[in-house]
């Protein structure tokens, strides 16, 4: 029978279960929170902009990444302090959002706790921090940030405008390859898309070959597997493909039967039957015009055997979701029954043969022009690199994806931050009471953006800064930090002639980034009491 009694005196223990921890005031919860999210904002940081330092961070499999993508770095860590997690929360929803944008997600929100620490120690309360902290967010996202929307991308197949965007988003990730890598990601992107406006990032499929360089690495109109043929008949062209969801082989009854054999005419005629069944079906697959044979199951010997017999190329692919991929590249249908398909059942490729690339047998399937599936054969010298580029891949397809819903850019390199600083702080001179400070300390946080890049690039952030901030009072909205520059720091990262320095920022990724570490940083600033219960389980090893 559980005790209803409550005994006042003991207060909260005896309110609780044993063995739960309770945490409160300030220096208890809110600035150890702030503390643990400062710690993971700083780790992160560090990784930002082409100049980003990578981290090697070990799994609990013990697998090696060895990354500056910070959406990867926070997923792989296993944080347990709940702040620092909600800062892990938002990284994970601005890349399912925008899929690019996590490490200012995290390093914002980092750098907006770390700036309301010094106002708590001032003596102001949470909750005027947290309503000028709302305040300010609300009218960066509503006034300022549209403002300095300079222009859109007009036309999404315009290959030269797109390889633009992509190419500061690549960098970011992978300086130094991005002159290679964007135009693949382009071309993959616009032969996915076809003429329609929108592009699905999942028909952007990566193919990764150990050895070469990335110079090597190219774009397939269609779907790459890293297996070869199962018979005989290694390329074909201009064939229809039947694909089956099972196995090519005898099928075997639910209830098992036992079968007497009383001489050794009756046993040659029972396989007899068997290999004549077989036979009639592939006859049949071969007479329907089909060149191509598709499995996700095994294919028997004696299946192989009159597959070869009829010239047919035969390919299985293990993965059902790579299965689902490849009938929606060849526009077929997956059937569950051996047979011969109907006309509509049918799909078609251009051509399919196997090369050897890199000591690895390759199954390249070039598909029909209607086809949305795009793969990107990458090349690399280490399992690493060529992960990592794979990730740096994704964010541009991201980018190009989410350009196809706001095509509308920024100025990049920290010259949107700079600028909505600056305004942020005459709006703060124009707000009474406490909230001023606050407006303040957010439109101080939104420098840690040229500061960092700056400080990664081995620039002093001082002088970077300096120079930034006259240039904007000067009314140069568009003047950014210049990574490149040895005696000048700073350059018009749109108007510019030179390519290399055209940077620019999606209007979505940026405002998305922002009001998600916004909204990170207040849930943790709200927090007043830490209630833990006790673990379940039996003591800890």
């Amino acid at each position: 029978m559980t005790s209803i009694a409550y005994n006042a005196a003991s207060g909260l223990t005896g309110m609780l279960k044993d063995g739960h921890t309770h945490l409160t005031g300030l220096e208890a919860t809110t600035l150890k929170n702030i503390e643990a999210a400062k710690a993971l904002s700083s780790i992160v940081s560090s990784s930002y902009g082409p100049n980003g330092m990578n981290k090697l961070v070990i799994n609990h499999l013990e697998k090696i990444i060895v990354t500056s993508d910070c959406a990867s770095i926070v997923k792989e860590l296993e944080i347990e302090h709940p702040a620092a997690k909600l800062l892990q929360m938002a990284a994970t929803a601005q890349e399912e959002e925008c899929g690019d944008a996590t490490n200012l997600t995290v390093s914002f929100a980092g750098e907006l706790l770390n700036n309301s620490e010094e106002l708590l120690r001032m003596g102001l309360h949470t909750s005027d921090i947290v309503e000028g902290f709302k305040k300010a967010g609300d009218y960066l996202l509503d006034h300022v940030l549209p403002s300095l929307a300079m222009s859109k991308i007009e036309d999404l197949r315009d290959e030269q405008s797109l390889i633009n965007l992509v190419k500061p988003v690549v960098a970011s990730k992978q300086y130094g390859s991005e002159d290679i890598l964007a135009p693949l990601v382009v071309a993959a992107c616009l032969a996915s898309m076809g003429k329609s406006k929108a592009l699905q990032s999942e028909n952007i499929r990566v193919v990764k070959v150990l050895g070469g360089g990335i110079s090597q690495s190219c774009v397939i109109h269609g779907m790459a597997f890293l297996r070869g043929a199962e018979g005989v008949v290694t390329s074909v062209s201009d064939a229809k493909i039947t694909v089956f969801n099972c196995g090519i082989e005898a099928s075997q009854t639910e209830a098992k039967g036992t079968v007497l054999m009383k001489d050794a005419e009756v046993l040659k005629s029972y396989n007899k039957s068997e290999e004549n069944k077989m036979h009639e079906i592939i006859k049949s697959i071969a007479e329907s015009g089909v060149k191509i044979i598709v499995t996700g199951g095994s294919v028997s010997e004696m299946a192989l055997h009159f597959i070869n017999k009829y010239d047919l190329m035969c390919l299985k692919i293990g993965s059902k979701w790579e299965l689902r991929r490849f009938c929606t590249a060849t526009n077929s249908t997956a059937l569950v029954r051996l047979g011969p398909a109907t006309p509509d059942e049918m799909g078609y490729c251009s051509s399919t043969a196997i090369k050897e690339i890199g000591g690895k047998h390759v199954t390249v399937v070039h598909s029909s022009p209607t086809s949305p599936i795009s793969t990107i054969l990458l090349r690399a010298s280490t399992s690493s690199t060529l992960q990592d580029l794979e990730r740096a891949i994704d964010d541009g397809v991201n980018a190009i994806q989410t350009a196809c819903r706001d095509s509308r850019l920024l100025p990049g390199a920290g010259a949107t931050e700079i600028e909505c600083s600056l305004q942020m702080k005459q709006f703060g001179d124009t707000c009474p009471g406490l909230d001023q400070y606050a407006i303040r300390s957010f439109a101080k946080a939104l420098e840690f953006v040229p500061k960092t890049l700056a400080q990664n690039a081995g620039h002093d952030p001082s002088i970077v800064l300096a120079a930034l901030t006259a240039s904007h009072v000067n009314g140069n909205k568009n003047v950014g930090v210049d990574i490149l520059g040895d005696d000048h720091f700073i350059v018009d990262v749109v108007s510019s002639d030179d390519k290399d320095h055209c940077i620019t920022d999606l209007y979505l990724t940026k405002r998305t980034a922002l009001k998600l570490a916004l909204d990170a940083a207040l849930t943790v600033l709200k927090v007043d009491q830490i209630i833990m219960s006790k673990p379940s389980g039996g003591p800890q090893k």
